[in-house]
This record gives C-alpha cells, sequence and structure tokens, in this order.
C-alpha cells in the first residue's frame, strides 16, 4: 500500500504549530443567527459551496439537489438537479459532495442496512460536474462507480489540498471505530473498490456520529460535522489534518456544540464571518451560523 509521506517536525515544532492555530481558532466563536425552512428536500444531507452557488441535497423521494443564492437569507435558485439515471434513483442517500476544478466530482452514498447501524453499504460515485448542471440528471454523467469496501460505517467524500495533492478525504459514521481516510482521486476514479492497491494512501482515528466533513483550506484544518449523540445535537470539531495523519488519531483544535436537538447533516463555510448548517428535519433545516 502506498502511504503519504509526512513530514516529520520535531514534537515541540508541531505541538507549536497547533498552540498558534488553535489560539486563532479560539479567537472565533459560532452563534445561530437565523434559521430557516427550506422545503422539497426530503432529509437534508448535506451543503457545498461550489463556484459561488450554494448546493444543499437530500434524499427525498429520489436523492436530489437544490441550488441557492445568499443574500441575508438563503434563496431557492429554481434549479433542482436528481440523481437518477433513465428515471431510476441512483444515488438515493447522497452523503457528502467532492468537487475540485480540474478532477472529477465524487459523492458517497452511504446506506444503512440494518436498524442497529451494524452494517453499511457505501458507495462513492464518480460524475461529470459540469455535464450533471446542465442536464440536471446523471444521465450521461455518471463516470465510474466504486464500492468503499475499506470504509467502516459508511462514506462522505470531501476534496482536501495537502502537501501539494488534491485527495478525497472521507469519514465513516457510527459509535466506535471511526476513521478519516484519504483517497488518492485518479486511484479512485479507476478502481472498482477502495481497498485495491494504492487508492488508500493515509488514514487516523476519528470520534464518533461523523455526518460530514468540511475543508478549511487556508488554515489546513478538516471539519468532522458530527452530532454529540447518535441522531441529536450539533457538533463541529475542527482537526488538525497534519498533525492527525502523524499521530494517527484526530487532533482536536477546537469543538463547538450547539444545542439544536435534531440531526445536524452538513455545514460549509459561505466566508470567514458566516456558515451554513442544515438539518434532517423536514422544518426548520437550515441554519446561517455567524462566526465572531
Amino acid at each position: 500500500m502506498n502511504h503519504l509521506t509526512l513530514k516529520i517536525y520535531p514534537i515541540q515544532f508541531l505541538l507549536f504549530l497547533c498552540m498558534l492555530l488553535n489560539s486563532s481558532l479560539s479567537a472565533q466563536e459560532m452563534s445561530i443567527s437565523k434559521i430557516q425552512t427550506l422545503s422539497e428536500l426530503g432529509a437534508a444531507q448535506g451543503v457545498s459551496k461550489i463556484n459561488d452557488q450554494i448546493y444543499i441535497y437530500g434524499d427525498r423521494e429520489v436523492g436530489m439537489m437544490r441550488s441557492y443564492s445568499y443574500n441575508d437569507t438563503l434563496v431557492y435558485s429554481g434549479e433542482e438537479f436528481l440523481f437518477t439515471v433513465d428515471g431510476k434513483d441512483v444515488i438515493n442517500h447522497p452523503t457528502g459532495i467532492a468537487y475540485a476544478k480540474g478532477h472529477p466530482t465524487f459523492i458517497g452514498n452511504s446506506i444503512r442496512l440494518n436498524p442497529e447501524g451494524t452494517q453499511w453499504k457505501a458507495v462513492i460515485y464518480a460524475i461529470d460536474w459540469d455535464g450533471f448542471l446542465k442536464t440536471k440528471t446523471l444521465d450521461g454523467n455518471l463516470l465510474a462507480t466504486i464500492d468503499d469496501d475499506a470504509c467502516i460505517q459508511g462514506t462522505r467524500p470531501e476534496f482536501i489540498h495537502y502537501q501539494n495533492r488534491m485527495l478525497v478525504a472521507t469519514a465513516d459514521y457510527g459509535p466506535a471505530k471511526n476513521e478519516v481516510r484519504l483517497y488518492d482521486p485518479s486511484k479512485l476514479l479507476n478502481s472498482k473498490r477502495t481497498s485495491e492497491q494504492g487508492v488508500l494512501i493515509g488514514k487516523f482515528t476519528c470520534s464518533p456520529w461523523v455526518q460530514n466533513l468540511h475543508w478549511i483550506a487556508d488554515q489546513g484544518v478538516l471539519v468532522l460535522i458530527q452530532n454529540q449523540i447518535e441522531g441529536r445535537l450539533w457538533r463541529l470539531t475542527f482537526l488538525d489534518l497534519e498533525a492527525s495523519l502523524k499521530t494517527g488519531k484526530e487532533v482536536v483544535l477546537k469543538q463547538i456544540d450547539f444545542d439544536r436537538k435534531d440531526e445536524l447533516e452538513g455545514f460549509c463555510l459561505l466566508n470567514p464571518e458566516l456558515g451554513i448548517a442544515v438539518s434532517s428535519s423536514r422544518t426548520q433545516n437550515a441554519a446561517l451560523i455567524k462566526i465572531h
């Protein structure tokens, strides 16, 4: 198996870097400034900002996505996209959209096979993003279907930039034994399974109930979008990615809990002062989060 070649820092220097980043994050707090209802999403599963457009995806009667703009509130653009081929549901439970210009877009599908949540089927789909936005379905735009059998409990892809290369990060959802894994996007695109040689190139253990990931590129911080308990109470956990890879377990810089009783599913930053969080509730399912 190919693994990332990590830069080895003296432990004192690594701790100093963590302290600096932690202090900058500690100067910031988050609070919910507005709650609104976004209809026709089914249970919202995530939110991404791509090319200045906001996309929120869910699992209505089929997996689907809608685009929004922001003008003091989220405003539906009127454009809806279906994760279907020939009218048949393909990505029925979308979990994570990994977009990076010049790369295929990867979308996760995490399927719970039993009520206990101990058995999962996880699939990553590579799609032609521009074609998908044009036709508004996956017809002619589905590039590859990859069984994420390296996962433990589900998949939720997100592109990150690390050591001068683009990688696809993903994470598990469950009570224990969860991991964040990094995949080589070119190997991923050309594989049938993520367990194939060369696809998985790094990983570390993480805390439970991760619903999605968000990458803060200018800080080198990976955000775990979580719940404090299974399906309830919102949590954002900010990780030092490099330190986590070096130690093999998550290195937490900051953790922010929100007293919301429903199930947090997605989060992204619109700018350094504003974020969006979405939940699986049918009403009051989108929150504007002020960063101050």
